[in-house]
């Protein structure tokens, strides 16, 4: 094995002077690398195309350093020659025909039903080259991608807004090399997206997520495609943080170069690689969380796309078992605590209550008793009694646990399955057994 050091290796260097949880920097990092790849390197599955794009969301409570992680990333990203960034607010409109390529006079003009205004001098002949005109329709041949790096989401795409949010669902596997993407607008033409490439870097809440999603859309087809990363806050509070080392920025560079000129086309993996992925698929259970079923659907497509992203990290054109391992071993350990991402929301009569409960007891370092939970909840709760039957039904739920010999409540921590199949969790820099 190579001592040279991957990209994961260097960009953990390169943060280690900050307060945001390692798993942020993590998965900004893997959909960073997925959207710098974009449509360059796929894995092939049967007659489908795997792309490397990826959809993460860093979900925390406020103060969590969930902005600062995808800003490093972004900037990195930028760094490296990346410029194919979204909007930071939008609508599902006004994002497709950025990404269509559709300059805001063609955007005028076509919401004028195609008039010409005064100053439109040769709009005619720009549009009859994009085909707003009533044209065939036909693309230009150059494929569409961008990055939607969004620290606070909803700013980005509004909230339960599930009509832009089924858009990008649809977008999220796009494979059709010979076709387009297109819609037809209201008052409007039609256009048509070659090749679209969507990559998602958001931040939320676990009260902004819930504006997000309400519960009837938990099933929606954008949250299958979704990575909900959480994290307690790390404990770290740095008042002067350092400038990270410009040799490491530099070995970056080099590193995001070598990916662009190495990791090309189809990207296949080994014989072990090939053993240890059926493995996995044929072993794995769902999770046991009702609300993550449709995540659980789609789970072999993101670990390959993790796989591919892992491998390109090493600057390799060919996915190995230590891919496998690695990739395995992060989304393991990620799903892990996609149930807290969710939070206590729901349908409820006392979900924001419950949340607040778990809330409390995951930051807290000591069991905490019930008078003060009744403190963290009085203004969502009418009467006592409402706090002990939730209480009750947490831990029915084996959510919580009460610790007699410290008077108090303390959180049931589901420990990461260490043992299953080729999941090695002293991979990662975070992890204590």
């Amino acid at each position: 094995m190579s001592n040279e050091k991957s990209l994961f290796d260097l960009y953990f260097s390169y943060v280690a002077d900050t307060e945001a949880p390692t798993i942020y920097h993590r998965w900004s990092l893997l959909s960073s690398v997925g959207a710098f790849l974009g449509r360059q390197a796929y894995l092939a599955q049967g007659l489908v195309k795997i792309y490397p794009n990826m959809y993460v969301m860093l979900i925390g409570n406020p103060g969590t350093r969930k902005s600062s992680a995808i800003k490093t990333a972004k900037r990195v990203l930028k760094g490296a020659g990346y410029d194919t960034f979204s909007a930071e607010r939008t609508t599902k409109e006004k994002f497709l025909l950025d990404l269509e390529g559709i300059s805001d006079e063609q955007q005028h003009f076509m919401e004028r039903g195609g008039k010409r205004a005064k100053g439109d001098t040769g709009i005619h002949d720009i549009l009859d080259n994009l085909n707003l005109s009533g044209g065939s329709g036909e693309h230009d041949g150059v494929p569409r991608e961008v990055f939607i790096t969004a620290d606070e989401f909803n700013e980005f795409a509004g909230t339960g807004n599930i009509d832009f949010l089924s858009t990008l669902g649809a977008l999220w596997d796009w494979d059709d090399e010979l076709d387009c993407y297109r819609q037809r607008f209201k008052n409007s033409k039609s256009i048509s997206i070659y090749q679209p490439t969507i990559s998602i870097l958001g931040g939320n809440t676990h009260s902004s997520f819930q504006l997000a999603f309400p519960s009837a859309a938990l099933g929606q087809g954008f949250l299958s495609r979704l990575i909900l990363v959480h994290s307690e806050p790390s404990g770290r509070k740095i008042t002067f943080p350092k400038k990270p080392d410009e040799a490491i920025a530099v070995a970056m560079m080099e590193k995001f170069n070598a990916i662009k000129k190495t990791v090309k086309g189809e990207i296949p993996l080994d014989s072990g690689a090939k053993q240890a992925v059926d493995a996995i698929y044929r072993t794995w259970q769902d999770l046991e969380d009702y609300r993550l079923k449709s995540y659980s659907t789609r789970r072999l497509t993101h670990m390959l796309k993790l796989c591919l992203i892992c491998a390109a990290m090493r600057c390799s054109a060919v996915i190995t078992q230590e891919d496998v391992i690695l990739a395995n071993t992060i989304l393991t350990y990620t799903e892990n605590s996609m149930s807290k991402a969710l939070s206590e929301f729901g349908n409820s009569r006392h979900a924001t209550a419950s949340h607040a409960i778990m809330t409390a007891l995951y930051e807290s370092k000591k069991a905490i008793p019930f008078e003060d939970l009744w403190k963290v909840v009085q203004r969502d709760l009418e009467k006592r009694e409402n706090l002990q039957d939730l209480l009750r039904n947490l831990s029915e739920a084996e959510k919580i646990n009460f610790d007699k010999a410290a008077g108090g409540f303390l959180p049931k921590q589901k420990p990461v399955n260490s043992r299953a199949l080729y999941v090695n969790l002293n991979l990662l820099k975070e992890y204590k057994e």
